[in-house]
């Protein structure tokens, strides 16, 4: 199994029943081939309560579609889209060299031929190195800042947040939006280093993208369009300690910093002139084990980074001067779960993200915070396959509280490792 389909898959193992150590092992010459993945499927039943007020600009909780219907239903994926993964490894000239290439097709949507969807491509990288001086990676992959994070949620095998559209047509946010800001599939080139006594750092370069006013809201541009545009790579980095025994775990820092210029336009054709500012993000976190008792505990803090999606609402732009004001951010989950006689896992996880208006800015339906709490059983009916039940509690206030939405999900499926 590749390694981020091992990571996935120790992180959720966290929370939910035994599954897979590796893929189909096919030997092919010089090389080893790894067929892997998963399918899941989950049928949701929603419930959203009467918009309070104006909906929050970010806000994520389920709202009532266009006729007013709050109840919906849907069959879907959950966190993790069905996924086939292909991972070749070979020893070559003293050296370790892998190849990773994956793809996600969709369960379902809501078109009247369920066919409208593409696939996603999320991995396509190689790696080369040696465990006496570590390991490059180019290509693309989950991102480094916030990865750890998503891997140890427990809706990594289930549902979680839903996302504030009534389709059932894409993938579930798990905790992402509620607890940590999405790491995303990533151009990159890092290096990580040996595991020496337990600790590893990562740090790598990552694809610099423009951006329709991803970064920003209230932008003005001739052409009617917002573009922010990320002038230099960015930089992201994790370090991280494991241990073992009776009592075992790891804990991790990771860090993340972009260059942003608003409405680049080298023929002046744009309203205003250009303005910059840098966005960062720092997070901590630890996950330990004790016997059937799991706990995880992760906690970031960033600054024009915005919330849900790295940059989303993360700056402000003064229509007076075109002058940005970052917004500061930050958030958190905390996870409990346990193992009972069964081997079912059950857990408990409350997660929250908050977004501060700009220095001197008021904005009334900007979203203040995105909060949710989720209730999990996840039962090994098999050793490949797992059991999910789970109800989610979404709720997304403004900066001024007499705006908000509400929502209730609970969920029913299974996932398939293999």
């Amino acid at each position: 199994m590749n390694n981020k389909i091992k990571l996935a898959v120790a992180g959720a193992v966290l929370s939910a029943a035994s599954v897979a150590n590796a893929g189909i092992i096919i030997p092919a010459g010089d090389w080893t081939l790894d067929i892997n993945g998963n399918v899941n499927a989950y049928a949701t039943w929603t419930n959203a309560d009467k918009t309070k007020g104006t909906a929050p600009v970010g806000g994520i909780a389920r709202t009532e579609d266009a006729a007013g219907e709050d109840s919906t239903q849907s069959i879907n994926t959950g966190l993790l889209p069905a996924w086939l993964g292909f991972t070749g490894t070979t020893r070559q000239n003293d050296l370790d060299v892998s190849f990773t290439i994956s793809f996600q097709p969709n369960v379902s949507d809501n078109n009247t031929t369920g066919d409208v969807l593409t696939p996603h491509h999320r991995q396509a990288f190689v790696t080369f190195g040696d465990k006496s001086w570590g390991t490059v990676k180019l290509g693309k992959d989950l991102g480094i800042f916030a990865g750890t994070a998503i891997l140890n949620d427990m809706t990594l095998l289930g549902v979680g947040g839903l996302g504030s559209t009534t389709s059932g047509n894409r993938t579930s946010l798990g905790g992402i939006g509620t607890g940590y800001i999405y790491p995303a599939w990533k151009g990159q080139i890092s290096y990580t280093t040996p595991n020496m006594n337990g600790f590893q750092a990562t740090i790598g370069i990552t694809n610099p993208n423009q951006v329709g006013g991803l970064f920003g809201d209230n932008l003005t541009k001739a052409s009617g369009t917002n573009l922010m545009y990320q002038d230099r790579f960015g930089i992201e980095g994790q370090a991280m300690y494991s241990w073992t025994g009776d009592v075992a775990g790891k804990v991790w820092v990771s860090g993340a910093t972009y260059d942003v210029t608003g409405n680049p336009d080298e023929d002046d054709t744009a309203t205003g002139t250009d303005d910059s500012f840098t966005a960062t993000a720092i997070d901590i976190g630890a996950a330990i084990t004790a016997g059937n008792l799991g706990v995880v505990a992760y906690y970031y803090d960033a600054d024009g980074a915005g919330t849900t999606t790295f940059g989303d609402l993360g700056a402000y732009q003064d229509t007076t001067n075109n002058k940005f004001k970052k917004r500061n951010s930050d958030g958190g989950y905390l996870q409990v779960t346990y193992t009972i006689p069964t081997g079912t896992k059950l857990g408990v996880a409350y997660g929250v993200s908050n977004l501060d208006n700009a220095s001197g800015v008021t904005e009334a339906t900007l979203v203040e915070k995105n909060e949710r709490w989720t209730v999990g059983a996840y039962h090994p009916l098999t050793k490949h396959l797992n059991l999910v039940a789970e109800y989610n509690k979404i709720e997304s206030e403004a900066q001024t509280s007499s705006n908000n939405t509400e929502s209730d999900s609970f969920s029913l499926g299974a996932i398939l490792f293999f």
